[in-house]
């Protein structure tokens, strides 16, 4: 009999991570989900509550503090580690924080969520990753590669470190069995899309519509099938061809 599968993910409480731990759990998977975000009733499986870890990843001290907790509910192995959870603060009314608006402590914030928390999370848990052959996924943005309208430069500058990070984790934990990638989103039919995503849709994005998180969701799937084996150190849009 084949052994389940174990995911862990963070940022699980809506739009790509939410639908991710839908598809993982209705792919079979034991699902664990790690968020400052209590557990909501919303995602409708029995162990939902018993597997889901309150974390800030903002402070990192309680990172170093959760890996034991983590590593215990994990039981010795992790097949996905998928690093979804993102902060990406706003000035008054909205406004895209740029570099004049930024100041330390919006850097310090983001990079803690975006960047840092990501990198002690697959150190942490490396041995478990290892004993599975398994597969991180780094979630990424459109953001990181050009200037965004929406997209603060805090946000941005995390997300490009971010691609950069997941080639480093790519070359060294490669030749452990562990393969790294990233997925770079666009515009995503979610609750936090800015007023004036509209007209991204109309002037930039080929295909004319909003993309779906479960066409994410799906995506993060195969990188941590089989089908995917041979995938490692890549950085996939999922963007209607925005990028282009």
């Amino acid at each position: 009999m084949t052994e389940q599968r174990t995911l862990l993910l963070t940022g699980a409480s809506r739009g790509i991570g939410h639908a991710t731990v839908k598809h993982f759990n209705a792919a079979g998977w034991r699902v664990f989900t790690a968020s400052r975000q209590n557990w909501t009733e919303g995602c409708p499986w029995a162990e939902g509550e018993l597997n889901h870890i309150h974390l800030d990843l903002e402070d990192i001290d309680e990172v170093r503090r959760s890996l034991p907790l983590i590593r215990e509910k994990l039981g010795g192995r992790l097949d996905a580690l998928v690093n979804n959870a993102g902060i990406s603060p706003k000035g008054e009314a909205g406004a895209r924080l740029g570099v004049l608006e930024s100041d330390y402590a919006t850097w310090l914030s983001v990079f803690n969520v975006n960047l840092f928390s990501t990198a002690l999370l697959a150190q942490g848990l490396f041995d478990e990753l290892k004993a599975a052959q398994g597969s991180v996924i780094n979630v990424t943005s459109i953001a990181g590669s050009r200037v965004h309208p929406f997209a603060g430069v805090a946000y941005a500058c995390s997300k490009a470190a971010l691609a950069a990070l997941t080639r480093e984790m790519a070359h060294d934990f490669g030749p452990h069995g562990v393969r790294v990638n990233a997925i770079a989103p666009g515009e995503i039919e979610t609750s936090i899309l800015s007023a004036g995503t509209e007209l991204i849709v109309d002037q930039q994005i080929p295909m004319h519509r909003l993309g779906k998180p479960e066409e994410v969701a799906s995506l993060v799937h195969f990188l941590c099938t089989r089908g995917a084996s041979y995938i490692n150190g890549s950085e996939i849009h999922v963007n209607g061809g925005q990028h282009v």
